[in-house]
């Protein structure tokens, strides 16, 4: 039996007595993950991105762990319900336009503590100012470095479009105005390299596309590198009292590590290793996070027919964002219907031997998006499930 048949075999038998659509997480592989991600931060603390996660039993779990430090969050909603539920440390990693939750977190010591802005353009400041509705308390305040890959004078441009702040100079001049602004502190730097730490440098099939990726990447480290700790100096030069600097993700854990200007690393998908992370050769990641779909109809020799299973992923619309069918193995998509809103036809030769019934398995392209499809996730060890929790969607949140 192979690595694979064995999961198959527990999950279904963990699982014998629920219906599918299921989801669950394979604690042994989660806790496996986790722990590669602290060895390649080689000493530096890892804080959790929460959208590749979007379950707070989760990451509790998971900030129980040593090296495992605070969390990155998505919208600043989420960032004050987490402090409300007793998380003290969390970075939002994006620019918010939430008038409410700013008045919010501008009215409440606990959360202005715990939580930290991201700014990345003097018109926040302001907006910021405009939704305190009288909130006077200090708003901990992030700023975010452009790490995108400029070759030929500019011509040509890879990396996420994100902030606008590329310099020393800019970010610096940033920095004086917050610290100029009464009401703001300014304690962080986040700089992310979603073209090297989201990219996969090995794709089956494609050695020349996989050959380019990775001496892009070298480059783009190689720059970055340079870049970010001349931005860091010229940062703390304004404030010296900077709290941190978070750099990488999942992909780029050991290489930003090495920085040492880069005091913390950020990363949320290599504790579920969807499908997205299996091109990379910087690591190798089990997979933590599945659902299964019920078949529900057998049309023919070879093929059979799940219930829904249509669960696209974010990004540019291609098929490396469908979910990809895992166990049993060998089944394929129907070119003609790919995952379906309501139902998913799969070809292949293990078609045969399912029955009615029977859970179809299955890997999501990213990581936490899978958790907006279902309200409980059933935490499995060996072959029982020995907790459910609820998803953010299970607690009545859908944040984006």
């Amino acid at each position: 039996m192979t690595a694979r048949a064995a999961d198959r075999s527990r999950y279904n038998r963990a699982t014998a007595h629920l219906d599918a659509p299921v989801a669950v997480v394979d604690l042994e592989a989660f806790d496996a993950n986790a722990a590669d991600l602290v060895r390649r931060a080689g000493g530096k603390p890892v804080r959790v991105a929460s959208k590749s996660v979007r379950c707070r039993a989760l990451l509790e779990r998971v900030l129980a762990r040593p090296g495992f430090a605070g969390i990155m969050s998505f919208t600043l909603a989420e960032s004050l319900w987490l402090a409300r539920a007793g998380f003290d440390d969390v970075l939002l990693a994006y620019p918010s336009a939430d008038r409410s939750a700013y008045a919010e977190l501008a009215a409440d010591p606990k959360l202005a503590a715990a939580v930290t802005v991201m700014v990345d353009d003097h018109a926040q400041l302001e907006f910021i100012d405009a939704a305190r509705a009288g909130g006077t308390e200090e708003i901990r305040v992030c700023l975010e470095l452009d790490t995108s890959l400029r070759m030929l004078g500019g011509r040509i441009r890879i990396g996420a479009l994100r902030s606008p702040l590329r310099s020393p100079a800019q970010l610096a001049e940033l920095a004086r105005s917050v610290e100029r602004r009464p009401g703001f502190r300014l304690v962080g730097l986040m700089a992310y390299e979603g073209h090297v730490a989201g990219v996969g440098d090995s794709v089956a099939g494609r050695p020349f596309r996989s050959r380019a990726v990775r001496l892009m990447q070298a480059a783009a480290r190689r720059e970055l590198a340079v870049r970010r700790a001349e931005v860091v100096r010229a940062v703390r030069a304004v404030a010296p009292g900077l709290e941190f600097v978070n750099g990488g993700g999942t992909g780029s854990v050991q290489h930003t590590a090495a920085e040492a200007a880069v005091t913390e690393i950020a990363a949320g998908s290599g504790l579920f290793v969807p499908r997205l992370f299996d091109n990379y050769t910087s690591f190798t990641g089990r997979p933590a996070a599945l659902f299964a779909q019920p078949v529900v109809r057998r049309p023919g020799v070879g093929v059979v027919t799940v219930l829904g299973g249509g669960y696209p992923a974010s990004g540019a619309a291609g098929p490396d964002r469908l979910p990809v069918p895992y166990l049993p193995e060998g089944l394929r998509y129907d070119p003609q219907e790919g995952p379906g809103e309501v139902q998913t036809p799969l070809l292949g030769a293990p078609a045969d031997d399912l029955l009615i019934g029977d859970k179809v398995w299955f890997r999501h392209a990213k990581a936490g998006e899978l958790c907006e499809r279902f309200d409980e996730l059933r935490l499995i060890e060996g072959d029982r499930i020995t907790a459910t929790v609820p998803t953010y969607r299970g607690e009545g949140h859908a944040f984006l």
